[in-house]
């Protein structure tokens, strides 16, 4: 029997071909695997082989969704492939929306099975994971080999026509599909067995998973403004001029801390945004539209305020975790305390 025919999907970074600064490449192929590909291919125990990879920058596609789709479409016709592979894309937000729509795409378009791998929290999940099958990575490429042993089983099952079972046995995401299947043991004896570990804090899985949602309760408000410390803290990614922190445009990793002490009012000359999730053109021009500045020395010098503390700190919300950004918080919220800070003023997009 001859091997399974795989034509892959990844970006630049994953290419090895650079970060942002080459995210504007167009579409090419390349005969066989490249980066993710080699361990997809090892994983696939000699049934499967990856004959040719697509390349293309994240911005290319994104930006040029009819043109890059026909290219590509275009470029695995020629290979004739049995199955179509994407990313993984991990959390990388425009990497994600460009992995599902193609594997959309060609799933429509060739009648071929599609695979695609994301971070739960990629938006690219949301919008297609009842469309085409989405295996769920960690939130980085540190979870590549975590997403590898889910992507190859499933897809050569899906290559090769098998029943694909329910979401918890195949390791996809649930696409609102249900699928019925028979457990050793009845309901009741497995509520049981929850309850008694639950009892003994013991470790369990639920069969019905609840969403879980942070209740931060509102601090008591500030009494006399005139007397408060307040400060400046934002995800509309505005930065020092240059983004001296290297704060990514999308699913950032960090946060920065700058210094406004002595400083007014921001111009093109002293700030900027690293935020990828909106037309930058305004906020660079202004950068007092997301973090109004000007306004908050007035009120100082007119009395309204307090004070301004002599910092703001600033990430990118773009496509970033949750859990990310609970971090951050809490390492913002512990300096803002250090400082004497009464009050947060936080600014988004």
């Amino acid at each position: 029997m001859s091997k399974i025919r795989i034509v892959h999907y990844i970006n630049q970074f994953f290419a090895q071909k650079g970060g942002e600064e080459m995210a504007h490449i167009p579409a090419e192929k390349v005969a066989g695997k490249v980066g993710p590909g080699m361990a997809l291919e090892e994983a696939f125990k000699g049934e499967a082989e990856i004959v040719a990879t697509i390349i293309c920058g994240d911005s290319y596609f994104n930006e040029n969704l009819e043109k890059a789709q026909k290219e590509i479409i275009e470029m695995i016709k020629e290979e004739k492939p049995d199955m179509f592979i994407a990313g993984p894309a991990f959390n990388a937000g425009r990497y994600g929306v460009a992995c599902g729509t193609i594997a959309e795409a060609v799933k429509n378009e060739l009648n071929i099975p599609v695979l695609t791998g994301m971070y739960i929290e990629n938006p690219g999940a949301d919008m297609f994971k009842s469309k085409v099958y989405i295996c769920p990575t960690k939130n980085s490429a540190a979870g590549m080999k975590d997403a590898v042993s889910k992507m190859a089983p499933l897809a050569l099952k899906l290559a090769k026509g098998e029943a694909i079972g329910a979401s918890c046995e195949d390791n996809y995401m649930p696409n609102g599909i249900r699928k019925n299947f028979f457990d050793v043991k009845r309901g009741s004896a497995r509520a049981v067995d929850m309850l008694l570990a639950k009892l003994a804090d013991k470790p369990f899985e639920t069969e019905y998973p609840m969403p879980s949602f942070d209740r931060v309760a509102p601090h008591a408000a500030i009494k006399d403004l005139s007397k408060a410390k307040i400060a400046f803290v934002t995800s509309g990614g505005i930065v020092a001029k240059g983004n001296p922190d290297h704060i990514e445009s999308s699913n950032a990793s960090h946060f920065g801390k700058y210094c406004i002490e002595g400083i007014n009012d921001f111009t093109p000359e002293n700030s900027e945004t690293a935020h990828g999730g909106y037309d930058p053109v305004y906020a660079n021009a202004d950068a007092d539209r997301v973090i109004p500045l000007d306004v908050m020395r007035e009120f100082v010098a007119d009395g309204t305020v307090g004070a301004l503390h002599e910092y703001y700190y600033s990430t990118v919300g773009n496509g970033t975790a949750v859990a990310s950004a609970k971090k951050f918080g809490e390492a913002i919220a512990e300096d803002l305390k250090a400082a004497g800070v009464d009050g947060v003023i936080l600014t988004s997009t």
